[in-house]
């Protein structure tokens, strides 16, 4: 059964360009909304049972069930034709074309199922790599859909999406590297696999693979290393900011507090959200995540 489109009405008519993502962008509640966004939700099955990732399944099921050992939690892409019923859904609805902005082609097989199902369309979509996730998809999806909202053409709304995800850095830290390996998504950060258990890395999206920034002896210590990584990613001009978790409500804060103290009035805006099912599987309790997006 396809996976439904969920954020903007698709069934009203448009005369501006549509903007499609994914459910990896964990965006605030009701900002996808508010923004235009059409969201199709990745599949995430717990144990052989199925669900919709923020709609039947939830960053505190996978947790719970990453919590016990022989759980099995794994993540699956929307089918081609998910996309495909939401492209036609949006270009009947009127809309003259979409950008389709989709987490890293190196994590995840979406992008490519988004491809497929483009190609069906005859150059009336674009699909985009943001070559990240969480906010370093959704930052890049906001300024399309800014774009499009300012009555920009096609290959303007995905240039706008492209530019914010170059201008987007996205860090984080993982209590361990358990779950990124069972997922098959640790990249570079395998070299640091059987050390000392008390080395904490400090990772990146690089060119959408996973690599180390930095390593540090506990948790205390990465968490004000990530703040410093992420000022010196800020650099000198205005930034957006985003902080995401997975079970780590008080860290998180703690992270929020520190860049905003740091960066002081170069913040335009920050965002706090827990992460959603499909990342939360591969990252496991305790992800600590920021992203820099430089304006």
């Amino acid at each position: 059964m396809a996976a439904i489109g969920y954020g903007a009405d698709m069934a009203g008519t448009s005369e501006r360009v549509a903007v499609v993502t994914d459910s990896t962008t964990y965006l605030p509640e009701t900002l996808a909304t508010e923004a235009g966004l059409t969201v199709v939700p990745l599949t995430v099955v717990i144990d052989g049972e199925p669900g919709l990732e923020g709609i039947d399944i939830t960053p505190a099921d996978v947790a719970k069930a990453l919590e016990h050992r022989r759980a099995h939690v794994t993540t699956s892409r929307p089918a081609p034709g998910a996309f495909a019923e939401t492209y036609r859904q949006l270009l009947d609805g009127g809309a003259p074309g979409v950008v389709s902005v989709h987490l890293s082609a190196q994590l995840s097989g979406t992008y490519e199922a988004a491809r497929l199902a483009a190609d069906e369309f005859g150059g009336r979509v674009e699909v985009v790599d943001s070559c990240s996730t969480g906010m370093g998809l959704g930052f890049p999806a906001l300024a399309a859909a800014a774009a499009a909202a300012d009555g920009k053409s096609l290959p303007e709304v995905r240039a706008a999406a492209l530019a914010t995800a170059d201008r987007t850095t996205t860090l984080f830290y993982v209590d361990t590297l358990e779950f990124l390996r069972r997922g098959g998504r640790i990249g570079a950060a395998s070299a640091l696999l059987g050390t000392a258990l008390s080395v904490k890395p400090i990772l990146r999206l690089a060119g959408g693979r996973i690599a180390v920034s930095d390593k540090v002896r506990t948790a205390g210590r990465a968490l004000a290393r990530l703040v410093d990584l992420a000022v010196e990613a800020a650099g000198d001009g205005t930034v957006d900011i985003a902080v995401h978790h997975l079970a780590a409500t008080e860290r998180a804060e703690a992270l929020r507090g520190s860049l905003t103290a740091r960066l002081g009035d170069r913040i335009r805006r920050v965002y706090a959200t827990e992460v959603g099912a499909a990342v939360a599987a591969h990252a496991g309790p305790g992800l600590l995540c920021a992203v820099v997006s430089r304006r």
